[in-house]
């Protein structure tokens, strides 16, 4: 079981020195097999996996489905995903999960609206297989798309009861080393209730991703916005990449 501190009793706890390739996800070799992965629903780090199974038997003993829409996501995905917002290939939402017209944002404002919802490429948690997003399988029908809003999760939407479950394991210390880095809005990232850390690790490797290494990353990347992100890098690692709930440091 897990300890209120977010320790798992009984799981290897790694030293957690994490490499520069592990922290701003350009190698996934450090993740648990191809095998695992299809079992599991996504590729993720080996020290995960089996705390991850034990959270999902207890969900299913309680009658949800515990699935992963999202695991690891590499450095050149999040790119993509970051460079087809700014270009205005994909939709840049608002707090409230709305599109944004990005015509009428100068690009300090477009890159801080990108950032509300969507990692700075090599600041994802997501690199670290750490995290995921997760949603109740049983609940969603079959020709629905996840859109990983808050309608989805919120009160009265069809995956809230899996949350609010949720909820209460990581209040009790039950969780498995599980937690929610994203749990209200802290003025950075927008509350993602879907998304879920597995502590011993990501809060150590959070600690060692520095801005130095991110701005390191950010000058080799072919990334949109490359110059205002720079520019304003050190604002938008304390807003957007260490300002998130640390109770399962």
């Amino acid at each position: 079981l897990a300890t209120p501190s977010g320790k798992v009793e009984g799981a290897r706890v790694p030293a957690c020195a994490g490499t520069r390739a592990t922290l701003v996800g350009p190698s996934d070799t450090a993740l648990c097999s191809a095998g695992d992965a299809t079992a599991l629903g996504a590729r993720m780090l080996p020290d995960a996996v089996e705390p991850f199974v034990k959270l999902r038997a207890a969900a299913a003993a309680a009658g949800f489905d515990l699935a992963i829409e999202s695991g690891f996501r590499g450095f050149e995905r999040q790119l993509s995903i970051w460079n087809r917002k700014a270009n205005g290939e994909r939709a840049v939402l608002d707090s409230e999960a709305r599109p944004l017209d990005i015509s009428r944002l100068d690009p300090r404002e477009l890159a801080f609206a990108i950032l509300r919802w969507s990692a700075l490429p090599g600041a994802s948690r997501h690199h670290w297989g750490t995290d995921l997003d997760v949603y109740d399988r049983a609940a969603k029908p079959e020709s629905y798309e996840i859109q990983a809003i808050p309608a989805e999760v919120e009160a009265g939407g069809m995956f809230a009861p899996l949350h609010e479950w949720l909820d209460r394991r990581i209040a009790e210390g039950a969780a498995f080393g599980f937690f929610r880095p994203y749990d209200r809005d802290r003025g950075g990232v927008t509350p993602q209730r879907c998304h879920v850390s597995f502590a011993p690790v990501a809060s150590t490797y959070l600690r060692q991703l520095t801005v130095e290494l991110l701005e390191e990353t950010v000058r080799r990347a072919d990334m949109a916005l490359k110059d205002v992100v720079l520019e304003h890098l050190p604002e938008i690692y304390e807003r957007f990449v260490v300002n998130v709930n640390q109770a399962g440091a």
